[in-house]
């Protein structure tokens, strides 16, 4: 007897698909690859910076020190002015110390060749003389008073650091106590009033340059100060990962507005330990309480009484 085959209920059987479940072996290589490639562009990189960092702590460069001047003049052609501000900032990679001392521009100090002199007149005393040699006369005074080898020098004058500060828009500063300047003086030599209220603000570059100038209501010590105040906010605002968008704009100011003896190679050696050792400086301003004063009615520093603390900080 011929048994007949009934087709079960439901219908065929499904045919067999295509591929299984899984994707096939070439795919698979493919997004094994894939992987490897993302892992390696991000791990390769974090190597890298992870080694770099590593030499930088294990080998650290030098310890570098520099003199700030700030030109009171506008136009960069004219070096012979006298400085509105003198700074000495030492930074350390080792131990990632950054210490600033500001040093009033009516303060008097030792020159070479000179006796005592206001620290402000250093630059035009040998501008005058011999064009381009103002910052190794003030490298030297600060040597032979402090005690201080001075490495490098960074010298602008008003318009560079009013570019500066609109390079990266402005900083916020907080004013401490309100501020009115009757007679501050002008670019064109005559003179405007200006005020400040207390409390946190931004300023433009021209703004700032009148918070860091004015003097008349109080003295050149409390403007000391808030130039140190000033060249904080603008240090913190360059380190601001937002402010990457203007970092090609600052830079080029530096390069093209700013005097100075400081190469690419000292900014990459030193610039990490500013960055990590910023917050935590250690900064002081020259006072009435730091200075001795002199029977022909003008301040000098006193010696003895710095070299200790200056010392420990500066090289």
């Amino acid at each position: 007897m011929t048994q007949s085959y009934r087709q079960p209920p439901g219908g065929p059987p499904p045919a067999p698909a295509a591929y299984p479940f899984f994707p096939p072996p070439a795919v698979k290589r493919r997004r094994g690859c894939l992987a490897l490639s993302c892992l390696f562009l991000i791990f390769v990189p974090l190597a890298c910076l992870g080694t770099v960092l590593l030499v930088y702590f294990v080998i650290p460069p030098r310890p570098l020190d520099i003199v700030i001047l700030g030109l009171d003049a506008r136009q960069g052609g004219d070096r012979t002015a006298r400085t509105d501000s003198v700074m000495i900032l030492n930074i350390t990679p080792g131990s990632l110390d950054v210490s600033l001392l500001s040093i009033p521009r009516d303060v008097y100090i030792r020159v070479p060749g000179y006796g005592e002199q206001p620290i402000n007149t250093i630059n035009r005393l040998a501008e005058l003389e011999t064009p381009n040699s103002g910052p190794a006369l003030v490298k030297a005074s600060l040597t032979e008073s402090f005690g201080v080898g001075i490495d490098r020098y960074v010298r602008l004058d008003f318009d560079a650091f009013v570019e500066l500060i609109d390079a990266v828009g402005g900083v916020t500063i907080d004013v401490p106590k309100r501020i009115v300047d009757y007679e501050f003086p002008t670019h064109d030599g005559g003179t405007i009033q200006i005020e400040f209220e207390p409390g946190r603000q931004t300023m433009d570059g021209e703004r700032a340059l009148q918070y860091v100038r004015t003097r008349h209501q109080d003295d050149d010590y409390q403007r000391a100060g808030r130039q140190q105040q000033v060249v904080d906010a603008l240090i913190r605002k360059l380190m601001s990962p937002r402010q990457v968008v203007n970092w090609p704009r600052a830079l080029y100011i530096l390069q093209s507005r700013v005097d100075t003896d400081l190469s690419v190679w000292d900014m990459l050696e030193v610039g990490p330990a500013l960055i990590l050792g910023w917050s935590g400086r250690d900064a002081r301003v020259l006072n009435r309480e730091d200075l001795i004063g002199m029977a022909a009615g003008y301040w000098v520093p006193n010696y003895d009484a710095l070299r200790p603390w200056i010392a420990e900080r500066f090289d």
